[in-house]
């Protein structure tokens, strides 16, 4: 993996109440501390600097961007992470895969075990794998690339990433999965663009978007 170089860019926060932080998360930081101090930097480190009382309750991929939801309180965070472990949340995301992806909807349900000479890639492996699903619509196609929208169904690690892989078309940019021109991206081209939750405080209904910036 290169040298690990954060975005030096503001915080983009797009809700902030009693029980919980939403940001949008840029390409290239990441959710949490990695290993070493050389990795500190992080967005939820970013976010305590400013709301101290930030708890993580989810992560995105160093180089994916968009909305990540953090709890205020110890409750908040519960709740949530309740939520996301019961896949009552949704999720939805933007992507740009090499090739033309078809049929325009589908569904990928191939379970995904960590490749372990090959951490942190994860693989599909139908015998010990942990369930996964995605559904997929694609929105246009591009000259040589499709633009995706993406449902996770489930929460596995890289599993969109895998799964995008496993129809034969990487999504564009992936420093693991994709290779040739697939690769020559400026950045991965994955973005959360949408999360619908329920508040902590009364269990409203909430959904938060950011465009995606690719």
């Amino acid at each position: 993996m290169d040298s690990y170089a954060p975005p030096d860019t503001p915080l983009e926060i797009l809700h902030h109440d009693h029980e919980i932080l939403v940001a949008n998360k840029p390409p290239g930081l990441l959710s949490v501390p990695g290993k070493g101090p050389d990795l500190a930097d992080c967005l939820l480190s970013r976010l305590q600097a400013v709301f101290p009382e930030t708890l993580l309750v989810h992560r995105l991929d160093r180089d994916t961007s968009g909305v990540m939801v953090f709890a205020l309180t110890p409750h908040a965070q519960r709740h949530l992470g309740l939520q996301f472990e019961k896949r009552q949340t949704r999720k939805i995301y933007v992507a740009r895969v090499w090739g033309r992806l078809e049929p325009k909807t589908g569904t990928v349900d191939l379970p995904l075990i960590v490749d372990w000479p090959n951490r942190p890639r994860q693989m599909v492996d139908p015998e010990n794998g942990r369930p996964a699903v995605t559904d997929w619509r694609v929105i246009r196609y591009e000259e040589t690339a499709t633009r995706v929208r993406l449902f996770p169904k489930t929460g596995r690690s890289h599993q969109l990433r895998v799964h995008m892989l496993a129809l034969g078309h990487p999504i564009l940019g992936d420093p693991f999965y994709a290779d040739g021109p697939a690769r020559d991206a400026p950045r991965l081209m994955l973005h959360a663009e949408a999360l619908r939750l329920r508040h902590p405080d009364g269990g409203a209904g909430m959904n938060f978007a950011a465009k995606a910036p690719f």
